[in-house]
Parts: structure tokens; C-alpha cells; sequence
């Protein structure tokens, strides 16, 4: 048993549950819709619970926020939906410490990753709030970076709430507003909605531009290279 009992406890055991859970979650919507099930109509609570484990299960979130409006109308849904995503990015961000944390912290060695790391672990909440904001960012790998750095819960929930505030009221407005395309509510929404993607694609096409210059220009020398060892010494959370 001593034996069983290291394995259970090894880091890549956990990351290796980890996984699987993902995996089933992603799975499961072979047998089950969210979306639909949003739509038919279910008790607030139930409401949460789907939606989060929808999330976890890599379903878009647009797509749950049109149901929510759809369902709910704008002045329940939004606050709903909120709430509904700010669940499953916790829930994300409980799963990824829990289980995958100690197996990936020791990989995060590069210059790049250990001052982003340092980022959210020094400015959790400002750095949080940014990737809310900006449109694009995808939601999962945001909950996982985070649990994966040294941010802490609570600047890490609020900051959730608020940053998908925006998104979120856009889609759901779009969807309770849906069966009249010609309204101005649905007409704002989706001005709102292109004007975040062209956002995201421009965000993404500055950053490719970035890369190939610094790709062009070889890497940094002088004052860089003495910053690599202070930026790879970042401390453990919870030091």
C-alpha cells in the first residue's frame, strides 16, 4: 500500500486525472447537450451547474450565453451568465491546482514563462482582468495559466467577473433579442460582437507582426542575458 499511496500522491499521477477528467467532460457531450438543455428551460441552480461543467467541457461560451438570453431574456441572463462563467473558470482553476500544478510549475523554466508567471503571481488581479477583457483569449487556457502561476483565489474570481462582464452581456443580449434581428438591442450586441473579433484579429496579427520582427532581429543581447537568472528564480506560491 505504501507503494499505491506514492502514486496517488505523485504530481503526475494528478496531472494524469487531470486529464481524464477533461477528457470525460469533453466526452460526455456525446451523450448530452448543454445548449439544448439550457433552452428547454432549467431552475437557476441547475442553470449554474451546466454551464459550468459545460465549460469544463470546452463547449464555446457564446454559445451558452445566447441560451442564457434566450432562456432568461437580458436583465436575469446577464447576471446569471456572469455568474455562470465566473463558476466554471473556478472550477477550471480548482482542478488545475489541485491536480496539475506540482507537475507543471517545474517545467516553466523558460525566460517568457517565468515572467509571465511572476505577473500573475505579483499582479494577479490587473493581470486577470486583462485576459477577461480582451476578446480572443481563450477561456480554459486562461483558467489553467492561472492556476498553474501563483495568483490567488480572490483577485483571481473578481477579476473574472469583471473583465467577462462585457462579453458575456453582448452574446446574451444578442440572444434574447435573437427573434427580432431588426431591434436596436440586437443591432447593438452585434455591433459589439464584431467589434470584439476584429479586435481579437488585429490583437493577433500585431502579435505575429511582433514575432517575425523579433524573429528577424536574432535574440536580445547585452542587459537580457543578465536578466534571465532573476526572472527564472520566481518563487513557489505559497512561500
Amino acid at each position: 500500500m505504501p507503494v499505491v499511496s506514492r502514486v496517488v500522491r505523485s504530481p503526475w499521477f494528478r496531472l494524469g486525472a487531470l486529464l481524464a477528467v477533461l477528457a470525460a467532460a469533453a466526452g460526455s457531450l456525446l451523450l448530452w447537450n448543454p445548449i439544448d438543455l439550457l433552452r428547454d428551460g432549467v431552475p437557476i441552480p441547475v442553470f449554474l451547474l451546466v454551464y459550468a461543467v459545460a465549460t469544463l467541457a470546452f463547449v464555446p461560451k457564446p454559445a451558452l450565453n445566447g441560451a442564457a438570453g434566450m432562456v432568461l431574456g437580458t436583465a436575469q441572463g446577464v447576471p446569471v451568465a456572469v455568474a455562470a462563467t465566473t463558476l466554471g473558470a473556478l472550477l477550471g482553476f480548482w482542478l488545475g491546482r489541485a491536480l496539475g500544478r506540482d507537475a507543471v510549475r517545474p517545467l516553466l523554466r523558460g525566460r517568457i514563462v517565468s515572467a509571465l508567471d511572476r505577473r500573475l503571481s505579483e499582479h494577479g488581479f490587473r493581470s486577470m482582468l486583462l485576459v477577461r477583457v480582451v476578446p480572443g483569449v481563450p477561456f480554459q487556457a486562461a483558467n489553467y495559466a492561472a492556476a498553474f502561476s501563483g495568483v490567488r483565489v480572490l483577485p483571481y474570481t473578481v477579476a473574472t467577473a469583471l473583465g467577462v462582464a462585457p462579453g458575456t452581456a453582448a452574446y446574451v443580449i444578442a440572444g434574447a433579442s435573437s427573434g427580432h434581428p431588426d431591434s436596436p438591442a440586437f443591432l447593438i450586441s452585434a455591433a459589439l460582437i464584431v467589434l470584439m473579433c476584429l479586435f481579437t484579429l488585429v490583437s493577433a496579427w500585431r502579435a505575429y507582426r511582433a514575432a517575425r520582427r523579433q524573429q528577424a532581429t536574432g535574440p536580445a543581447t547585452g542587459p537580457a542575458t543578465d536578466e534571465a537568472p532573476a526572472l527564472s528564480a520566481v518563487p513557489s506560491p505559497g512561500r
